[in-house]
């Protein structure tokens, strides 16, 4: 398996698809559900930080596992010996779900 490390502040992310079922109890697929909700994921890889005015490391508020949410419009799609992940900034991380 390939291995993909994240730069600086990116994090790599393995989207995970709600199912969401109407009153009948048919499930709509994704593409048919017309929202502008955060999109979850979880986390497989994150960058080491930026750096700040000074050299000095930012660490990323969030680890690999983690489960989080994020804006639908800003990650970058590519896929991994066919499976598809999510590359995204850390600003565009909404919130970490915990349990």
């Amino acid at each position: 398996m390939q291995k993909i490390v994240p730069l600086h502040d990116q994090i790599l992310v393995e989207p995970i698809v709600e199912k969401v079922e109407s009153a009948g109890g048919i499930v709509i697929p994704e593409s048919g559900q017309h929202n502008d909700k955060p999109m979850r994921g979880k986390v497989i890889a994150v960058g080491p930080g930026k750096l700040d005015q000074a050299g000095k490391r930012m660490p990323v508020d969030v680890k690999v596992g983690d489960e989080i949410l994020f804006t639908k419009y800003s990650p970058n799609e590519i896929k991994i010996e066919g499976t598809l992940y999510l590359v995204l900034e850390e600003k565009s991380v909404l919130a970490k779900i915990t349990k």
